[in-house]
């Protein structure tokens, strides 16, 4: 039995490269959108409140533990006070989310940020407007 010679050279013939490698291209761009980039904007949120963390701060450990910073040791660790006279040290990057940031007072200003009573004009169609 002898293999036509027609039947061989269909079956090395290819349609291009580029038709074969554009589902990949295309998995690949919906992966980045949908998948690596939020992933990268999260990281670096967290990335920046772990830098802003101060002295007074409330913050909730990896752990789940809520407590306020006492101390800033050094770049890498803090000490927090989880409970009337008992402090901890904590790794800076295992502090999951900052609570409410403490706000530093300036002469005899309100430490309460003043706004218009609003929150603009969705604070006034819910009621949010002035007294």
């Amino acid at each position: 039995m002898i293999i036509s010679p027609a039947y061989a050279q269909a079956a090395g013939v290819t349609d291009g490269g580029f038709a074969t490698l554009l589902p990949l291209v295309l998995i690949f761009v919906v992966f980045y959108f949908l998948l690596i980039r939020p992933q990268q904007k999260r990281a670096k949120n967290h990335r920046n409140m772990l830098a802003a963390v101060v002295r007074g701060d409330k913050v909730v450990t990896g752990g789940g533990i809520i407590g306020t910073v006492t101390k800033v040791v050094n770049d890498e660790e803090l000490a927090v006070e989880i409970a009337e006279g008992i402090k901890v040290r904590v790794q800076r990057g295992l502090i999951a989310s900052v609570q409410s940031k403490s706000q530093p007072s300036v002469g005899n200003e309100p430490t309460s940020p003043t706004n218009d009573g609003g929150g603009g004009i969705l604070g006034k169609l819910f009621g949010g407007g002035k007294k």
